[in-house]
């Protein structure tokens, strides 16, 4: 769900909830594109776009340049190479009300000047693709990404039986993207899950995460039954063309008759689909599969409506994530009801205490469902829930639903009330809001609360910090929070460069359920633990000593796991200066502004040692942030992490810089010139855009004035293309602003 406020009373208030749905909303983006996984449903991840958009809107002055309102998926992983889409790669808006879908109609018809034609189809719930063909040969698959760069999968793709590795027919371009969707028919889910469970295997959530797990995982280092599972899931994967991305000149008018020349040359395109002649007719298209979702083959979440017309789809043009000449009509969630076995508070990275509820397994849109968020003990509160209630869990096809409220007919008089405790169930400290009003209630330890540096140490590691292989929930976990020993190897997260083999050989955890965190038990009843970095010796094993491998008693040595996570913090004290700012976890300070406080100071002593006034001049910093980095270097082990960090050997500054201020203003093709980037820029994503004119040596203005020498602008340009016009500031395009920032201001003459 949405934070439970309707409308933030304070700007204070708003900038806090912005942040709060940031983290949630970047965070379960990362998840699900990044890790196969689902943190919350559709309708909950929805609902938090909303009320960000909303907010916003309200307050256009807390928009980030990397806003979730902005960006399309998730920063590519490590597991594959890195694939750029010839042409950007979009996601779509939503709208869940018939009215909503009504507006977006008007709307486009208003924009077009005339009635529409509209192709219906339904939205599957799969694995977003681009395939590229060159001369009819498919070249490279790649999933979304960040809409810009994706995963190459051509590998796995190739292995999918439904899916063409030649063209044949007439008139296939030399060069041509699509774009479709990969997804498990639901026999077939229901098949593999059945196969997955008879051969002990873990079973997959939902067809969503199946498709997206089997296609995105390496043959290399399988067994022959582990490779054997693996062709057997990808060939039962299909795929269904829904669109195209790079294509010049493509030999048809409408995206209907796409379709039929794609069918034509072996594309699968969708069997539900069809062309209407009016918003009215779109919505009977949207009310019939409601009501008879469940008759087709797939999961769909959804029906897609775009215009048919291809000559409108430039003329309507897009924002910086979606189209306008489409939209995304989502059906209301499916809800049952469960019991409510306990509700169990966790402490997250910035020490907010939140309940969660833990209930009987439920299956609810094809996945099994244990667990939902009840956000504070207020809202526990006004939900009236009772644990041992029989609950209404409302859930829209993934993983982490909303509890509605209690069948209060059903009670017995054996439930009763969750109470909030008063101390952080990890360190003991009292809980308490950090300021006076505040519902939610936090633990005030911050520097050793082990839930806390647990969270610290799993952001380190994320592709947000310092992108560590092997650094993510679990040994994050053990690292902070181990059975034994009793003192951690990190008490915080000071001497994550300090590990030693000899600090993770003892470690052993206790074994939790993944999605309820509650201590599994073994038949005795006793917690069930594991020793997550070592392993037992096989009689193959070099002798002690030869290997590399820590032999710290007779019968273990040290896993591969923990050399691989050794060997990656290693490599990561090379990093660059913006991901280790990242990594301090200093408020405000995400991607951007790190990039922008690196580039101008070139070093962490340089940003210590500023004023407040030369943080808040550096463009896209300002006085939010600037107070932000100096509070945190007043908190003595704060400044603690930094120096061990540096005694570690972790290059906190970027090697040649000359000195604060002087990346931006000496040397390069744009020095002493000022560009504003607005809309979307084929080629960049806003924040590289923004990199692109930092690097080249110019400045990277937010706002036109006067002083602003160049506008780069694209579809969605606003009201900045329009100021830069009344000024008669120079306005460039996508192509132009490639120009620009590679070979200068003489390029464009």
């Amino acid at each position: 769900m949405a934070p439970e406020n309707t409308e933030a009373e304070t700007p204070d208030d708003a900038r806090e909830e912005v942040a709060e749905l940031v983290k949630r909303i970047s965070a379960s983006r990362d998840a699900y594109y990044g890790r196969d996984a689902e943190m919350v449903d559709d309708a909950t991840y929805d609902s938090w776009m909303q009320r960000l958009e909303e907010l916003e809107r309200l307050h256009p002055e807390l928009q980030s340049q990397d806003s979730p309102t902005l960006t399309v998926g998730a920063a590519s992983g490590t597991l594959f190479d890195p694939v750029t889409h010839a042409e950007r790669m979009l996601s779509l808006d939503n709208v869940f009300s018939r009215e909503e879908f009504a507006a977006w109609g008007a709307r486009v018809e208003r924009d077009a000047g005339h009635p529409l034609a509209y192709l219906c189809e339904v939205k599957i719930d799969g694995l977003a693709l681009s395939l590229r063909y060159e001369n009819g040969r498919l070249v490279t698959a790649a999933t979304r990404g960040d809409g810009r760069v994706g995963e190459d999968v051509t590998e796995n793709v190739r292995r999918i039986p439904s899916i063409p590795q030649r063209l044949h027919g007439d008139d296939i371009p030399s060069l041509f993207e699509v774009r479709g969707e990969v997804f498990f028919t639901v026999d077939d889910f229901t098949a593999l899950n059945a196969r997955q469970e008879e051969l002990g295997d873990r079973l997959f959530a939902n067809p969503r995460n199946a498709a997206s797990g089997s296609l995105r995982q390496k043959s290399e280092g399988k067994n022959p039954r582990q490779r054997e599972a693996m062709d057997a899931r990808l060939a039962r994967l299909r795929l269904t063309v829904h669109g195209i991305g790079a294509w010049e000149n493509p030999p048809a008018a409408t995206q209907s008759g796409l379709y039929e020349l794609l069918g034509t040359w072996g594309l699968p395109t969708s069997a539900y689909y069809r062309v209407v002649d009016s918003v009215s007719d779109a919505d009977d298209f949207i009310r019939y599969y409601g009501e008879h979702r469940h008759e087709v083959e797939h999961e769909i979440d959804g029906i897609v409506i775009k215009v048919d017309d291809l000559a409108l789809h430039d003329e309507l043009g897009a924002t910086s994530r979606a189209p306008r000449w489409a939209i995304a009509y989502k059906y209301p969630p499916e809800q049952v009801n469960t019991r409510l076995l306990d509700v169990v508070v966790s402490v997250g990275r910035t020490g907010r205490a939140t309940p969660f509820a833990v209930m009987e397994p439920a299956l609810v849109a094809g996945s099994v469902v244990r667990q939902a968020t009840l956000h504070n003990q207020g809202v526990v509160k006004a939900k009236g829930v009772l644990i041992g209630d029989m609950v209404v869990l409302r859930k829209a096809g993934d993983v982490i639903p909303e509890v509605l409220g209690p069948v209060v007919e059903l009670r017995d008089g054996s439930e009763r009330a969750f109470v909030m405790p008063s101390a952080c169930p990890d360190c003991g400290s009292l809980l308490a809001p950090a300021k006076e009003g505040d519902i939610d209630l936090r633990c005030p330890n911050t520097r050793s609360c082990p839930a806390q540096v647990r969270g610290r140490v799993e952001h380190i590691g994320s592709r947000g910090g310092l992108d560590i292989e092997g650094l993510g929930e679990v040994s994050a976990a053990a690292l902070t929070q181990p059975l034994r020993p009793e003192s951690p190897p990190l008490a915080t997260e000071a001497g994550l460069f300090d590990l030693t083999p000899e600090q993770l050989f003892p470690i052993d955890v206790i074994v939790r359920d993944p999605e309820t965190g509650l201590a599994r038990l073994t038949e005795s009843g006793e917690p069930d633990t594991r020793s997550p970095f070592r392993r037992q010796r096989k009689r193959t094993d070099p002798p002690a000593g030869t290997g590399g491998t820590f032999d710290g008693d007779a019968d273990w040595v040290l896993s591969k796991a923990a050399v691989e996570l050794l060997a990656n913090i290693e490599k990561a004290k090379a990093a660059e200066l913006w991901r280790f700012l990242v990594a301090l976890n200093i408020r405000h300070v995400g991607p951007v502004a790190g990039r922008a406080l690196a580039q101008w100071f070139g070093s962490i002593a340089a940003i210590r040692s500023a004023s407040r006034e030369d943080l808040a001049a550096v463009e896209g910093v300002g006085g939010i942030i600037a107070d932000a980095v100096l509070d945190w270097f007043e908190v003595d082990w704060h400044r603690d992490i930094v120096e061990n960090w540096t005694s570690a050997g972790a290059q906190l500054a970027t090697p040649g810089h000359p000195g604060p201020g002087a990346a931006a203003t000496v040397g390069g093709v744009l020095e002493g010139v000022t560009v504003v980037a607005t809309g979307t820029l084929d080629g960049y994503t806003r924040d590289g855009a923004q990199e692109a004119i930092i690097t080249a040596g110019g400045k990277a203005a937010s706002s036109v004035s006067k002083k602003t020498d160049f506008v780069a602008a694209g579809p969605g340009a606003g009201s900045k293309l329009s100021k830069a016009e009344d000024l008669g500031v120079r306005v460039i395009d996508a192509a132009q602003f490639h120009l620009l920032v590679t070979e200068g201001p003489s390029a464009l003459d």
